[in-house]
């Protein structure tokens, strides 16, 4: 495995191996950082003029899982397994049916004949989130490592007409969401490259390597082995040097309401939602001097009190814990930890036991 160096201005460098890393560490020439997505990555304390190799990543989309490889001219530098955000379709259904309830309540209030996305190009709330997930771990990436192309997996989009109706025919949103992915990438700077199906699997012949049949398995035969043949192709790498994996969970922050859905015992209807809990940003990671490392959920307006959860299964732990006792480290926008090879579901503990 290869850890991620950029110098004092932020600027990515080549990745170095642990043991270089320790040695920079000892002699007082970096310090450790962690970036949003959780990835453990070294900084140097000195500026120093890049002189980089070509570095490319693979992208394998999916529909619940992803994965993600960055891989050099003969090193695998780190592979990634990502869930992908499935709940916004869900959430702007909640959120409309709210909006026309409140509205059928306010009835003195004149209705909007305007229709103001009428004639503008829109992409729809869950095909955009989903896609623009994928580009946002490929900028992450970008920001550490000196990533200059990558390569992905053209999903074919399926097109047929639906019942009493042109559905389909001419429109795809896997086709209107993956070329709204394509676009981003070029923004960023990367050279683009595609990849259909039939050739990835071809690939992965070429290379000798198995995929497993078990999507949600936190292994690298599960999508990674995609994402790395197809980075591989492009960078000329023989085999894959490591095969660790990091998982990565999105952070999920609940949109505010009024009230809840549902009324409370007394009819009374309790705050929901938000991005604060009294003075921190939900999903902000802290110890705790009872339940060690943790983060951060809801808020008791009434005891000022905050929820703490596990960091790695979003598990409540308690409803009754003072901001007072929490020693405040960091926030990260993902939940990411490096999978164990020991174990059967995977997973080592990050941030380490206390």
């Amino acid at each position: 495995m290869r850890v991620p160096v950029v110098d004092s201005r932020g600027v990515p460098l080549m990745p170095c191996t642990p043991a270089k890393a320790r040695h920079l560490f000892k002699g007082g020439l970096a310090r450790p950082k962690r970036n949003k997505l959780g990835l453990f990555y070294v900084q140097l304390c000195y500026q120093q003029q890049p002189d980089n190799q070509s570095l490319t990543v693979g992208i394998d989309p999916g529909s619940a899982f992803e994965g993600f490889s960055v891989v050099g001219t003969r090193d695998t530098v780190v592979n990634l397994m990502v869930e992908a955000p499935d709940h916004v379709k869900e959430a702007v259904e909640g959120r409309r049916t709210m909006r026309r309830t409140r509205r059928s309540r306010k009835w003195r209030r004149p209705k909007r004949f305007d229709n103001r996305l009428n004639r503008k190009k829109r992409i729809p709330p869950s095909t955009r989130s989903r896609w623009e997930a994928k580009a946002r771990i490929v900028k992450q990436l970008c920001a550490i490592l000196p990533i200059n192309s990558a390569v992905v997996e053209d999903v074919q989009a399926v097109t047929r007409t639906g019942k009493h109706r042109k559905w389909n025919a001419a429109f795809s949103p896997v086709q209107v969401g993956k070329d709204h992915l394509y676009g981003l990438l070029c923004k960023m700077g990367l050279t683009l490259h595609l990849k259909e199906g039939w050739q990835t699997k071809a690939l992965r012949d070429t290379y000798g390597l198995k995929k497993t049949d078990r999507k949600s398995k936190q292994s690298f035969e599960s999508h990674a082995v995609d994402a790395w043949v197809l980075a591989a192709s492009h960078s000329g790498a023989k085999k894959p040097t490591c095969t660790r994996l990091w998982y990565i969970v999105p952070a999920r922050l609940h949109r505010r309401q009024l009230h809840r859905l549902q009324a409370s015992k007394g009819g009374i209807r309790k705050p929901y939602g938000g991005t604060r809990s009294l003075g921190l940003k939900r999903g902000t990671l802290v110890r705790h001097t009872k339940y060690g490392w943790c983060t951060v959920g809801g808020f008791d307006r009434k005891k000022q009190t905050i929820s703490l959860h596990v960091y790695r299964s979003n598990k409540r732990l308690t409803q009754g814990a003072k901001v007072k006792d929490c020693r405040i480290c960091t926030w990260m926008a993902f939940r990411s930890w490096l999978v164990s090879l020991n174990s059967k579901k995977g997973g080592a503990a990050f941030p380490p036991a206390p």
